[in-house]
């Protein structure tokens, strides 16, 4: 293992001259936050007296001009979610980073495909499978190809692993203000916050220059965990009146022995476990320009944005049910249908409960069969295949051999059940999501860091679009909306009904 220097340890009165502390402010100094009577941000209403009815234009006039009508989206032949009518993306950008690949165009038709993800002109089972098949932990790996363009040499991977290793410890004075502000009902939204917060602490934010990109990413990469961590026992402190503890810096531990170290402590975990924890960060690493979270990564890059704010940016987008969260919602959906399943090795069983969810009337009454169906992927998720091979040896170990082919069963039966409950002939996939919960379970991960670890992955890739966005496209993003009001007359306000 190469080694890096970490950052020089100076006196107090050496931080004063050079100008690197800063300030925080006491109780005292802000006393008057201590007198606020109102602690929700919502003003709707009046304790006793609801809403007066002059706020009802306030609160509900959107509704009768917020709301397109359909044939106006027919008609100007609007790309919405920038979708094209068979479902597939709009082009908006070409990419060297990776390919994302469900289906082929043929005559300008969809055409159903298997699978593949690439990443930098690399096969995903071929990335894990090398890495695994050598016994040695895959993710960092991952991480340089994905930021440098290309794999490294034994020397480049231990220089990386180093320099992560070298900005382990949060910086002089950020641990007393973050645990503060780290109880929250999500942990996503923590660690959105402590990003931003990490843009205090550096000596030159704004700087875009690729050194510093890459710097404030393995920075990231090195700290996340670690956020997450405290985020989660501050939450569990609050819960149970605990004192926090702040778990200690490990170096030459790999990303996912990181986390499960600050996670478990003293209680220690397997190389096997901290191997298929591997895999999820390697699965979880990238996926094209296009998903909703690098999107917004680099929507925001476009602008020549700092990398703090795009990257907290991208965690809050990351951070919705119809992305990143849904594996919370998976695991839940699970749960559900293992309390209502009795047998669950029997298809017909099983199938009619699912028929039950997809009609609207079981778990959420979404008629959502999460975890199935995918933007992109449509004969199967190369992720999905990927994980199952390797949760089959971790569920042997641990016992959990029924509930992983319960999930099989969903996956098996849930196609023809979906299409039937939608009259539609579409082929549906499973996804990594319906295997991401079962997973993280294994291995003792709590729910509410399954979309923070995916976050920690991610911004591998999320580095990848930002540099290209910054050093390549060189254009802020700006698509056109057409506009559908009617112009209207200045009324006074006197005058006014």
């Amino acid at each position: 293992m190469a080694t890096f220097p970490q950052r020089p340890r100076t006196t107090p009165s050496e931080r004063i001259r050079s100008h690197v502390v800063r300030r925080i402010l006491t109780n005292k100094d802000t006393s008057a936050l201590l007198h606020a009577t109102d602690v929700t941000p919502m003003p709707s209403s009046v304790e006793g007296l609801g809403r007066p009815a002059e706020s009802v234009g306030l609160y509900e006039g959107f509704a009768s001009v917020d709301k397109v009508p359909e044939q106006l989206y027919r008609e100007y032949d609007v790309k919405r979610g920038l979708r094209n009518a068979d479902g597939s993306g709009v082009l908006v950008g070409l990419t060297t980073v990776s390919n994302v690949h469900g289906y082929n165009k043929v005559d300008g038709k969809v055409v159903p495909d298997e699978g593949d993800l690439v990443m930098r002109g690399y096969h995903l089972d071929d990335l894990v499978g090398q890495t695994h098949g050598a016994g040695r932990f895959g993710y960092e790996e991952m991480a340089y190809l994905l930021i440098s363009g290309r794999l490294p040499s034994a020397a480049e991977l231990a220089d990386f692993k180093a320099r992560i290793d070298s900005r382990r410890e949060l910086p002089t004075g950020y641990l007393s203000l973050f645990p503060r502000t780290t109880e929250s009902s999500s942990i996503m939204n923590v660690m959105a916050r402590s990003t931003l917060l990490l843009y205090a602490f550096d000596e030159n934010p704004d700087d875009t220059s690729p050194q510093h990109e890459v710097d404030v990413s393995l920075s990231l990469l090195a700290r996340l965990p670690r956020i997450a961590a405290i985020a989660h026992a501050a939450s569990v402190a609050a819960r149970d009146g605990s004192q926090l503890l702040v778990p200690p810096v490990r170096q030459g531990h790999s990303m996912a022995e990181t986390v499960l170290d600050v996670l478990r402590g003293d209680e220690g975990f397997t190389r096997d476990e901290a191997m298929m924890l591997d895999v999820m960060l390697m699965l979880h690493a990238e996926h094209g320009g296009g998903n909703n979270s690098t999107f917004t990564c680099r929507v925001l890059s476009s602008s020549g944005t700092d990398a703090y704010s795009t990257y907290a940016a991208a965690m809050g987008s990351l951070k919705g049910p119809k992305h990143g969260g849904a594996n919370a919602k998976v695991g839940a959906m699970i749960e559900d249908v293992a309390s209502h399943v009795e047998r669950w090795d029997n298809d017909d069983e099983l199938a009619s409960y699912l028929e039950r969810i997809a009609v609207g009337q079981a778990f959420d009454n979404t008629g959502l069969v999460y975890g199935m169906g995918h933007a992109v992927y449509t004969k199967s998720d190369p992720r999905a295949r990927v994980v199952k091979r390797y949760a089959r040896k971790l569920a042997a170990l641990k016992g959990c051999e029924d509930k992983l082919a319960l999930i099989e069963g969903i996956e098996r039966l849930s196609p023809d059940i979906i299409r039937a409950a939608r009259g539609t002939n579409k082929p549906i996939c499973a996804n990594i999501d319906l295997y991401t919960g079962f997973v993280y379970s294994m291995l003792g991960i709590p729910a509410d860091l399954y979309t923070p670890i995916f976050a920690m992955a991610r911004l591998a890739g999320w580095t990848a679009h930002r540099m290209e966005e910054l050093y390549g496209s060189g254009r802020i993003i700006r698509p056109a909306y057409n506009s559908v009001i009617e112009l209207r007359d200045y009324v006074p306000i006197d005058q006014r009904g």
